[in-house]
């Protein structure tokens, strides 16, 4: 039974989770209800957040996967072409076309909210919900583009391939209008964002972290500045502002991850993943419920997925296990609870959730808590914002404040000793001969970045690797793969390994058949 048919469910006013975690569903709002007051207007943004998110197939398209081999089932079909970067003929949630969908969905449902402000009058008393509306359509805009568009890149973004903005309720499916560029898709995210930004007010909502709250609307501000690059580097100075209003501009540490009491739990994976996309975790900004069946295709589940996946080989010579500024493994809180089998090391992020819709039968849908932003994540791009402006020894400063939470043994790293940790490693060879030659550093090829060797390039590679680590089973590892040009290969069990070239055209996903059937343009091949 494909995925999509079974039970969709959102957040709605008090906290979300599922059975495990001892909350409880409510259904969407029908999108058919006329939106003609404050609470309609609140109701329906619930399904302004996507139900769907490209997690699963951007973390088994990365260098966090490989092939275990043909021996082991990969069980769902759309895994494989996943990893061969192909086009998915696959048509359920995790896949393009149900992110397609989720997203389009959602981006509705904002608007939906936002026509019903602009009829009513555009009250003030309704700029909190007119400000998550904006935040939601320029978000869902922003994981299409990352999923279904090349890279931003201001020298080839005028002409680059978008996706369609939405500005409007959709009243038939497929009522599109043309991709038009990455350059206008970007320039308009960032217009809802500006605009959208000033307006949240978190006050409106029972359990903030369900929504885009105020540090949650600020910690996208900061990636997607990040990825918006200008020639003249003032989109790092405003990922830099934005992400001290999440971290502040002093010591951020009390506000991150507490690793050291993660650690101190019983060692129980389901408990340990609960926790750490609890509410409470003082980490985590924006949680999102989404139906997925990651949860079981990257856990320690034998028979579910065995063959592609973050294998012990991976994992300790490029992955969390493999030696950084903190020393060996064995000092990384991060990893200090680990389960898994050989084909899959499995760190308890985010636990699988059954709900079922007929008991008896046995029928339902799996359901999985993303940590969309983060404070940990949000500090990793002030870092890397700060390198990229030049004021290196500000990010050395944020570098320090990620390994002191993250470390059993904290020891302060100058700058000169981070960079000569990173400069004495070798470039792991695009296609390795032996687990030998796998390393943690690759060469980069920046789109539209400019890295300078040397002292800069060896601290971007530092902070590359730290979110390697920080955001392993998350997916956001195939979006600096895509950002930095990093060229890399899957290997294949009988077979020669495949190779993503820095400008294959396979880092744009292609869009769903029915999609292109419709006349939407599709994604060029090379």
């Amino acid at each position: 039974m494909k995925k999509r048919n079974l039970i969709y469910v959102a957040a709605l006013g008090a906290s979300i989770m599922f059975s495990s975690c001892n909350d409880f569903l409510d259904t969407m709002p029908d999108s058919r209800t006329e939106v003609n007051n404050e609470k309609k207007i609140t109701d329906i943004l619930v399904s302004a957040y996507s139900q769907t998110y490209p997690i699963m197939f951007y973390e088994l398209s990365s260098d966090n996967t490989m092939d275990s081999g043909a021996k082991y089932n990969p069980y769902w079909k759309s895994i494989t072409q996943y990893y061969l970067w192909q086009d998915v003929s696959e048509v359920d949630d995790d896949d393009p076309n149900g992110i397609w969908q989720g997203c389009y969905s959602a981006i509705s449902s904002a608007n939906m909210a936002l026509q019903a402000i602009e009829e009513m009058g555009d009250p003030v008393s309704l700029n909190p919900q007119k400000g998550e509306a904006l935040l939601c359509r320029a978000y869902w805009h922003f994981v299409l583009a990352n999923t279904f568009c090349m890279p931003y890149n201001a020298q080839t973004a005028d002409t680059d391939m978008g996706i369609p903005y939405i500005l409007v309720p959709e009243t038939k499916p497929m009522e599109l209008p043309s991709r038009g560029t990455i350059a206008e898709v970007y320039a308009q995210i960032a217009k809802d964002l500006e605009k959208g930004l000033p307006l949240i007010d978190e006050d409106i909502y029972s359990v903030p972290k369900y929504h885009f709250n105020r540090k949650a609307a600020y910690a996208f501000a900061t990636r997607f500045y990040l990825y918006y690059t200008h020639s003249d580097k003032s989109n790092y100075t405003k990922a830099i502002e934005y992400a001290n209003v999440v971290l502040g501009t002093d010591d951020p540490t009390d506000v991150l991850r507490d690793w050291a009491s993660l650690n101190s739990l019983p060692s129980d994976l389901e408990y340990i993943g609960d926790t750490y996309i609890s509410i409470s975790d003082r980490a985590n900004l924006m949680l999102s419920p989404i139906l997925s069946v990651w949860g079981y295709a990257h856990g320690p589940y034998a028979g579910r997925n065995n063959r592609y996946g973050n294998a012990n080989t991976l994992f300790a010579a490029e992955g969390p296990q493999a030696a950084g500024p903190w020393g060996s493994y064995t000092n990384l809180r991060t990893i200090n609870k680990l389960f898994g089998l050989t084909q899959k090391a499995f760190v308890p992020k985010m636990n699988a959730y059954f709900e079922y819709s007929d008991k008896a039968a046995g029928i339902g849908s799996l359901h999985l808590v993303v940590p969309m932003f983060t404070t940990d994540e949000t500090l990793l791009c002030r870092a890397e914002a700060y390198i990229l402006s030049g004021n290196l020894d500000a990010a050395v400063q944020d570098i320090n404040y990620w390994l002191k939470t993250h470390s059993i043994n904290y020891k302060a790293m100058s700058r000169t000793e981070l960079v000569n940790f990173y400069s004495n490693i070798a470039y792991m060879p695009t296609v390795p001969e032996s687990t030998g030659q796998r390393t943690i550093k690759k060469k980069l090829n920046p789109v539209g970045i400019t890295v300078a060797d040397g002292d800069q390039e060896n601290l971007i590679q530092c902070v590359l690797h730290l979110r390697r680590v920080e955001t392993v089973h998350e997916g956001l590892r195939w979006l600096d793969i895509r950002r930095y040009g990093i060229e890399f290969s899957h290997n294949r069990d009988g077979e020669t390994p495949i190779v993503l070239a820095k400008d294959d055209l396979r880092r744009a996903w292609q869009l769903p058949q029915d999609v292109t059937s419709a006349g939407v343009p599709a994604n060029p091949r090379n």
